[in-house]
């Protein structure tokens, strides 16, 4: 498949890039300072350009937003927001249909109407990403043209986590998934996996969807 992979040198990113480096498919690696490596075709972009990115975006078979402002961007949550809107409507006016976008974990419900993210227990240091995730989360809800998916990871997924590739995970909707220790976790190289999953296999179609151990 032809895949456009938007953030490819973030952790996620770069992540998802050698898993379907691995899988064969043909990927455009997007960034605002791309690489040179074998495994893509890159291409810079602002991704805040979304006519720009459109044209870039056009005859791929699936768009894989994993875009992240940076962790110490002071002015994070607008630029997350305003970005993902811009990929977005990028997506639409490329044709494409497909739309997979990463988010965060915080949303996902760990009580009945409770998200993780408005405990007290929730890192106060991802809070703002949290959140902003969460407001497009709401924005992307709302989109009836594109075959969208929205994936949060476990809510532990982080560069501690050092289990690698296993090929192994279960998969959830709107709360996470935890193990017989009560931990909701996964690793970065099967995060990977569960996208180049999704797409070789969809299961969710304009839903949010989420897996751990």
């Amino acid at each position: 498949m032809k895949i456009a992979l938007i953030g490819a040198t973030g952790f996620v990113g770069s992540a998802i890039l050698n898993e379907l480096a691995d899988r064969k498919h043909e990927t455009t690696a997007i960034a605002r300072t791309p690489k040179d490596t074998a495994n893509a075709t890159w291409v810079a972009a602002d991704i805040f350009n979304a006519a720009a990115l459109a044209e870039i975006l056009k005859g791929h078979d699936v768009i894989i937003n994993a875009y992240n402002p940076g962790w110490t961007n002071t002015n994070y949550a607008v630029d997350f927001e305003n970005g993902s809107k811009s990929i977005q409507e990028a997506a639409k006016k490329s044709g494409v249909k497909r739309f997979i976008t990463i988010g965060g974990a915080g949303s996902l419900y760990v009580a009945p109407g409770v998200q993780a993210v408005d405990t007290p227990e929730f890192p106060k240091e991802y809070y703002t990403a949290a959140s902003a995730a969460r407001d497009y989360l709401n924005v992307i809800k709302e989109e009836k043209e594109l075959d969208w998916a929205f994936f949060s990871p476990a809510l532990e997924m982080h560069q501690g986590i050092t289990t690698g590739r296993t090929g192994k995970y279960r998969l959830g909707l709107e709360n996470p998934v935890f193990n017989d220790e009560q931990r909701s976790i996964l690793s970065v190289e099967d995060l990977a996996v569960v996208i180049a999953d999704e797409i070789e296999n969809p299961k969710h179609h304009q839903v949010r969807f989420t897996a751990a151990y």
